[in-house]
């Protein structure tokens, strides 16, 4: 079985507001997934090093933290007001143990050969019909049906359990209804036989996968709101996004609706990057 932790990155309000008060423009919504054998060491480094870092933080007299006391959120590693005003443990941090522990997370991409996808929705371009509830189910749709490719092109026996943040309990029943009506009848374009029954919520300072997930999520969102595609942090996950066997490519990325230029931005991104995917054995 194949584990996809989810998270999101920009604000689901489908507006963009005007000239004089824009908003977010970009909503991003990414699944990284590994391997069921390889989520015990991802858990393992992770919270080991989380362990490690609050007992010196207890020992200098600046706390005294339990794991779901050490959630990282890209929000909080990057902003030192968003950090002092949210996360204690974060906060309370030497800078340099910060970046070790963020670095830390983007070093389990490589070492458990993670699978990273993403839907980006360009807001500027949506119907005026489209809520925000609306809006994630059909990032969430976009986003299973390149979990389904994936797993039939690289893992045909094996299925893919989804793992999503608990925001919700209203927007947590539509996606479930949502995707239970794809198990049983799929879209217009597939069906979704690799994907289990149900997706499970947990709260995300409880889920390194879904602490993974939303730092994988803003250096997408951020790539492409300044179309900047050179952004190390981005570049650097290309690797390990989905590439389609032959590497033509770069399957894992889907921007819509379709009128965005930004579409033909991520092609060129495919077509420029290419690089030759990580070979992800089962074990």
């Amino acid at each position: 079985m194949y584990f996809f932790y989810f998270d999101e990155s920009g604000s689901r309000d489908p507006s963009v507001g005007n000239d004089a008060k824009p908003k977010d423009h970009l909503y991003v919504l990414l699944a990284v997934g590994m391997f069921e054998r390889q989520w015990r060491p991802f858990e393992v480094d992770l919270s080991r090093l989380k362990l490690e870092l609050a007992y010196f933080l207890k020992r200098d007299g600046k706390g005294d933290f339990q794991l779901a006391d050490c959630e990282v959120k890209s929000n909080w590693v990057r902003i030192p007001a968003e950090r002092a005003k949210r996360s204690p443990f974060l906060h309370g941090l030497h800078p340099m143990d910060l970046t070790r522990l963020a670095e830390a997370y983007y070093e389990q991409v490589i070492k458990r050969k993670t699978v990273i996808m993403a839907t980006v929705i360009d807001k500027r371009y949506l119907l005026d019909y489209m809520n925000h509830e609306q809006l994630h189910k059909k990032a969430y749709e976009l986003l299973l049906e390149r979990i389904q490719h994936y797993m039939r092109e690289y893992h045909a026996r094996h299925q893919a359990l989804i793992v999503m943040d608990d925001t919700s309990t209203q927007l947590n029943r539509a996606v479930a209804m949502k995707h239970a009506f794809f198990q049983r009848a799929g879209n217009q374009n597939m069906v979704f036989p690799s994907i289990v029954e149900y997706p499970f919520f947990t709260r995300s300072e409880l889920s390194n996968g879904v602490q993974l997930a939303d730092l994988l999520a803003y250096d997408v969102y951020r790539a492409f709101r300044e179309e900047d595609f050179e952004y190390p942090y981005f570049k650097r996950l290309l690797p390990n996004f989905y590439w389609r066997r032959d590497e033509s490519e770069l399957a894992g990325l889907k921007v819509w609706p379709n009128a965005s230029p930004l579409v033909g931005r991520a092609r060129e991104v495919g077509a420029k990057q290419r690089p030759r995917p990580l070979r992800r054995e089962n074990r």
